[in-house]
């Protein structure tokens, strides 16, 4: 089998989709996602999604780039996912190749990849020079099934879409912005630019403004519960957390809770989310819902000299 390594091209967008939904399951993406994140990433981050092509058909999909809001210099990303049918033929090395030897003449110093959870991909990127740091979990809830009830809104907060930001979302940004520095990371993350985070978060095709819900405190969101859909059938929990100084009411849980009732309502039928395995607070929310792991994945990195 002859594996040619290319640029993704907008009529890719389906295999891709294809590639993803069959590697990992519980990722959320669409066709639409696909083609929107490749014309709508940072200039600093020089991001790339390379695929991978056999017998005439895409059978494998790398993203890589610069991890530009890193406040560490030098960090960089290689996720790489294979057809499950074409594993073992050398589509994951030709990608993983190509995208380190990107990754180098950009000056990278390291190189960050999410590998999965099972012992087949653990030892190749062992193989590879990758180290394994910390792992995350997916995780799926059944929305046909019964979901815990609204518990009462505390007085003083109010429940919002966030539609109701539309016309000024700065607040939502600085919400955003303060959970994600809070958020375990071997990389870490700082959000900073709010014309980007226009772009890249508040304008994905698959975040959902109506779904989403802020907690609401004089007039400041101080708790949110960000969603993504495929618009069918399924949402992933995009973002959930709470400013550091109203943590410890449920703020977040009711956000999530209201979430939740909310997608069901819509006619979505299956709930995803991800936490970081050392997140013990987060995972216990999470299957208070109902939530069951599903997937898992390692976080590894290599030196790239």
């Amino acid at each position: 089998m002859t594996v040619t390594v290319r640029d993704f091209r907008p009529d890719d967008a389906e295999a891709v989709v294809r590639v993803l939904r069959e590697a990992i399951p519980p990722l959320l993406t669409t066709a639409e996602a696909q083609v929107w994140e490749a014309a709508h990433t940072p200039e600093a981050a020089r991001h790339r999604v390379l695929v991978a092509e056999a017998d005439g058909e895409v059978v494998g999909r790398c993203q890589t780039g610069l991890a530009h809001e890193s406040p560490t210099p030098g960090n960089a990303y290689v996720n790489t996912y294979v057809r499950p049918d074409r594993r073992g033929r050398g589509v994951g090395t030709a990608l993983v190749e190509a995208a380190e030897a990107r990754l180098r003449g950009l000056g990278a110093a390291r190189a960050y990849s999410w590998v999965l959870g099972d012992g087949r991909s653990l030892a190749y990127a062992g193989r590879r020079g990758y180290a394994p740091r910390r792992s995350a979990h997916f995780l799926r809830l059944d929305l046909t099934a019964p979901l815990p009830p609204l518990p009462e809104v505390p007085p003083g907060v109010e429940l919002v879409p966030c539609t109701v930001f539309e016309d000024d979302p700065r607040p939502v940004f600085e919400l955003d912005a303060a959970v994600t520095a809070d958020e375990p990371s071997d990389v870490g993350a700082e959000l900073d630019d709010y014309t980007d985070w226009l772009e890249t978060t508040w304008g994905h095709p698959c975040q959902s403004r109506e779904l989403a819900t802020l907690a609401v405190v004089d007039g400041r969101p101080v708790a949110f519960s960000a969603v993504a859909t495929d618009g069918v059938s399924r949402m992933s929990s995009a973002m959930t957390g709470t400013l550091r100084e109203y943590r410890g009411r449920g703020l977040a849980s009711l956000a999530k809770t209201a979430t939740l009732h909310k997608a069901r309502a819509a006619g979505l039928r299956e709930a995803f989310t991800g936490n970081d395995a050392g997140n013990a607070p987060m995972l216990a929310v999470n299957r208070r819902f109902g939530y069951e792991i599903c997937a898992t994945e390692v976080r590894h990195v290599r030196e790239l000299g």
